[in-house]
């Protein structure tokens, strides 16, 4: 999952000044004649939309452990990876658990700052997790966290602003162009927001034409060939041509905002996002008036969309792992992925749940669950977060016209050769 991306100027300077907050160093913890004591602090990343329900949740483990205490805390995304490396890294603050997007999980692995889950309470009943989703977790052949959620993005769009435009849903860019002209002028909506600001965006563009960031098993660079070029073609094009509008920073807000309120009648989103666009104007009132669509196909006539999600893993320097691995089991199990998806549509990662009526009978289930099962998935490497710095860097070079395209796709394939010394 996505929602937003930092600069790097940001992520450097909270991971030199951030102050870690969360774990007590000096709670008591561990087992007493088999119950369960002390302190687990979690570390939760969701948005504003979702946190009530994910703190509830979180604190429904007190009442079958009456001994431990859930402290729960809510950090920023955008924040979220920095604040950890900082506190892990410097052995003071880090939490119990952490609610780590799953590109995180090989990175903090490979820093030594993940306790491993192979045979602890904190896995149960792997064969449920859907393989996709478990994938995520692993690293050197160890399973760092359990999967939680899973996603992947979608065409979000307003029935009534398409219908009074005259328009169909559109299942290409060329489709969103050529509806653009009308939309505008029987809404006043222009058609299209367009996540400018984070490269999570830009792959839905460039699985569209066919192409990926790298071919990780045979260790090469492909984010700079032609497709990728194209890409961010296709971007500049639809941003130049007014069909979409765009933002340097604070994406996720604006285009939430603008989809909600009906300035934009289009928008790449994630399930993630489904609470938030349904309290606004448009969809507060009449919910069935949100529609959800696959990622329109590119020009070259390629279609997908990123695999993403959520894990929980356990702090590898935690005074409290025994109960550490049982809240992960908790926050992990059936019953919870259940209720997180009848509260905030948000997919399971447990076959057993999609069988479950009420999982059955959600419609953004009903969507979402075929788009993930066709989602591309990214590379499971520890410096895969780090694939998208430069992505951001170059995307704005090339929307804000300091920059041509292939020249974007040239400055992200350098980069990658940089970042990965083995890779051609």
């Amino acid at each position: 999952m996505r929602r937003g991306i930092a600069a790097t100027g940001l992520i450097a300077a909270l991971a030199m000044t951030a102050t870690a907050c969360g774990g007590d160093d000096t709670a008591q913890s561990g087992s007493r004649g088999g119950k369960l004591s002390g302190t687990v602090t979690f570390w939760d990343t969701s948005n504003d939309a979702e946190k009530a329900t994910y703190e509830k949740l979180a604190k429904g483990f007190e009442k079958l452990h009456p001994g431990v205490q859930v402290r729960y805390v809510n950090v920023p995304f955008g924040e979220a990876n920095a604040k950890f490396k900082n506190a892990a890294g410097g052995n003071s603050g880090a939490p119990d658990v952490m609610r780590t997007e799953v590109a995180w999980t090989q990175d903090f692995a490979s820093l030594g700052y993940l306790a491993p889950l192979d045979d602890t309470a904190a896995l149960d009943g792997e064969d449920d997790y859907l393989k996709q989703a478990a994938a995520s977790t692993k690293y050197q052949g160890k399973t760092y966290a359990a999967p939680q959620t899973i996603d992947t993005l979608a065409l979000f769009y307003n029935k009534k602003l398409l219908k009074k435009a005259g328009v169909g849903v559109p299942t290409s860019v060329d489709d969103i162009k050529s509806a653009a002209k009308k939309i505008k002028s029987k809404t006043g909506a222009t058609a299209l927001y367009l996540r400018g600001d984070d490269p999570y965006y830009y792959l839905p563009y460039l699985y569209g034409e066919g192409g990926d960031l790298l071919d990780a098993q045979n260790k090469k660079v492909t984010v700079d060939d032609e497709e990728g070029a194209k890409a961010f073609s296709v971007m500049k094009d639809l941003v130049d041509s007014k069909a979409a509008v765009t933002d340097a920073s604070d994406g996720y807000n604006n285009q939430l905002n603008a989809f909600k309120d009906g300035d934009v009648a289009m928008a790449l989103d994630g399930p993630w996002s489904i609470e938030g666009a349904l309290q606004g104007k448009e969809f507060k009132s009449d919910k069935g008036n949100l529609g959800v669509a696959p990622v329109p196909a590119g020009t070259s006539g390629g279609q997908g969309s990123p695999q993403g999600g959520w894990n929980l893993a356990a702090y590898a320097g935690s005074k409290n792992l025994d109960a550490s691995y049982e809240f992960i089991r908790y926050m992990s199990s059936a019953k919870v992925q259940q209720q997180t998806t009848e509260k905030l549509s948000l997919l399971p990662t447990r076959t057993s749940v999609y069988e479950q009526q009420s999982v059955k009978d959600n419609q953004m289930v009903q969507f979402f669950k075929p788009a993930v099962e066709k989602s591309v998935e990214r590379p499971w490497i520890p410096e895969s977060n780090a694939l998208f710095e430069p992505i951001r860097l170059q995307l704005e070079k090339v929307l804000s016209g300091k920059a041509k395209p292939a020249d974007g796709a040239k400055g992200v394939g350098d980069a990658y050769r940089k970042l990965l010394k083995d890779y051609k």
